[in-house]
């Protein structure tokens, strides 16, 4: 089936969180990114070149059209179109704030880059995080970015968009841990294997609020400790050092 020119308008219209939200889709593009999100999320539709389908004779959409990389490249968000792009289904999760007391859970206190968000929850599948909590105002899950930035992770990581202050507030004596330029060294604390990892805005840091109820404050140390260095981490970056950090613990035990 061709591409219409209403077809490239609506994938082109799905960089907009309103238009996601009312037709509750989200865009995927590439190889890699489609085929991890082909078994987890039901396809609306699916665009890609004969190289890419020869690939897949079998695909849980009837609605595919065959195009050129130019038609291709004339439908897609990206730079440099990459064979298929796909129009998805958004997952609608209850929040179930259970698993915070049984496993190692992520909370985002108001992350606004789509790229950090996308590295995040890709770091999360990495280190075996399935749940994340996010504030209201952190960025959209399903922006065409993020997306992009999961690399797949997004296919077995949940995101559940919650008030944090609420959610902290509601939790029965387990251990909720934030990073802070006055907390404890990270290496030097006893980590639980369960519990809530707060991470906060990328300018601003974990908000006044959230910062009141958390009750394990962590540095992540530079080094040497004397050496001028820059202000601050970047929050993928440092959720990535103190996920390591907590996984090394529960591995020596």
């Amino acid at each position: 089936m061709a591409l219409s020119k209403n077809r490239i308008k609506y994938i082109h219209s799905l960089e907009l969180k309103k238009n996601r939200k009312t037709e509750k889709v989200f865009l995927a593009e590439g190889p890699k990114l489609v085929g991890d999100l082909l078994g987890h999320f039901p396809c609306r539709f699916l665009v890609a070149t004969a190289e890419w389908l020869s690939q897949y004779p079998q695909l849980p959409t009837e609605d595919v059209s065959e195009v050129s990389a130019e038609e291709l490249s004339r439908a897609s968000l990206l730079k440099t179109p990459q064979q298929v792009l796909a129009v998805f289904e958004q997952p609608e999760y209850k929040t179930d704030v259970s698993v915070i007391s049984r496993s190692l859970c992520l909370a985002l206190d108001d992350v606004q880059d789509p790229g950090n968000l996308g590295t995040i929850i890709r770091l999360a599948d990495w280190f075996g995080i399935e749940h994340i909590f996010c504030s209201p105002n952190t960025v959209d899950v399903f922006s065409p970015k993020t997306i992009q930035a999961t690399m797949g992770g997004i296919a077995r990581v949940k995101l559940y968009y919650t008030p944090l202050p609420e959610l902290i507030r509601s939790l029965p004596n387990i251990p909720v841990y934030g990073t802070f330029l006055d907390g404890e060294n990270m290496y030097m604390q006893q980590l639980s294997s369960n519990g809530l990892i707060v991470m906060g805005n990328e300018g601003n840091g974990i908000g006044k609020e959230v910062e009141q109820l958390i009750n394990h404050k962590l540095y992540i140390p530079n080094y040497p400790a004397e050496r001028e260095t820059s202000e601050s981490l970047n929050v993928a970056i440092a959720t990535a050092v103190v996920c390591a950090e907590f996984r090394r613990q529960a591995a020596s035990l």
